[in-house]
């Protein structure tokens, strides 16, 4: 990628700032000031501060585009483009307010309800992953391609799980997380939605499969999965999956089957 685009450059610096209090948080952790946002779902005052940075430093680039974080809502548009941000300063919460050294930074944006752009930004590793629609998907310098994996039985798949309170089909899931780990060689669950789908772009994971996302959780990642050559659809096979939050992605040879195996997953008769 020689030539950076004007909207990378955007991306890239207000990424950079943000990551910096992060980081700086994340070895003080013990530390935080931590407020109870739902039933297991934590807000941190770091949340905060990398959501302000990058709302300013965003919206001092690009004035006229709307926002929509997680944290503090929506903000319109000053145009009628259709333009705006969608930021999730810190996913991966639960993790970082652990210690657990995997969380990202997660901003696309979109243009008239089209993904035009991504980014998921690891700050530990310095790893920026980045896609704009029809230049391709990258990390850093690299270019990305998913994985060329063909058989569901040599195939690594990431999820995520429901959380308690927050409406989640458990026994959905387990049938789904059941029939998953009987056909594949493996299943993973690292509690960061944004990353997932970005370690499927650069082929660590063959595919991911999760349930009632929200949009700052897969914008990015779903750019950057179809621009590295993948498959992004919901349950039924459907590409706009921000409005479902339901998620499939794999290779072109994974996704079809991998839709099948999930359809035909049902709950064991009884679950509760």
């Amino acid at each position: 990628m020689a030539v950076r685009s004007a909207l990378y450059n955007v991306v890239f610096k207000a990424c950079q700032k943000a990551s910096r209090s992060l980081k700086r948080d994340f070895g003080e952790v013990e530390n935080l000031q931590v407020s109870k946002k739902g039933p297991v779902d934590f807000v941190s005052t770091a949340d905060h501060q990398a959501e302000r940075i990058l709302k300013e430093e965003l919206s001092r680039a690009r004035p006229d585009f709307g926002l929509l974080m997680e944290e503090s809502g929506t903000v319109k548009a000053a145009d009628d483009l259709g333009r705006r941000w969608i930021v999730d300063p810190l996913d991966g919460t639960l993790n970082f307010l652990h210690g657990i050294p995997h969380f990202a930074i997660s901003v696309a944006a979109e243009e008239r309800g089209e993904i035009v752009a991504g980014a998921v930004y690891q700050p530990l590793t310095d790893e920026f992953f980045w896609a704009e629609k029809g230049a391709g998907a990258f990390l850093n310098d690299r270019r990305l391609r998913v994985s060329g994996r063909r058989s569901l039985q040599e195939a690594v798949f990431a999820t995520g799980i429901p959380v308690t309170g927050l409406g989640g089909d458990h026994d959905q899931f387990i049938a789904y997380q059941r029939a998953v780990m009987e056909n594949t060689a493996g299943v993973r669950r690292f509690g960061a939605a944004a990353l997932d789908l970005a370690w499927v772009a650069a082929g660590r994971f063959d595919g991911f499969w999760e349930m009632k996302l929200k949009p700052w959780d897969i914008a990015a990642g779903l750019l950057l999965v179809r621009e590295a050559g993948g498959y992004v659809t919901d349950y039924a096979g459907r590409s706009n999956v921000l409005e479902s939050g339901d998620v499939v992605a794999a290779n072109d040879q994974l996704h079809g089957p991998m839709l099948k195996l999930l359809k035909n997953a049902k709950p064991k008769a009884g679950a509760a």
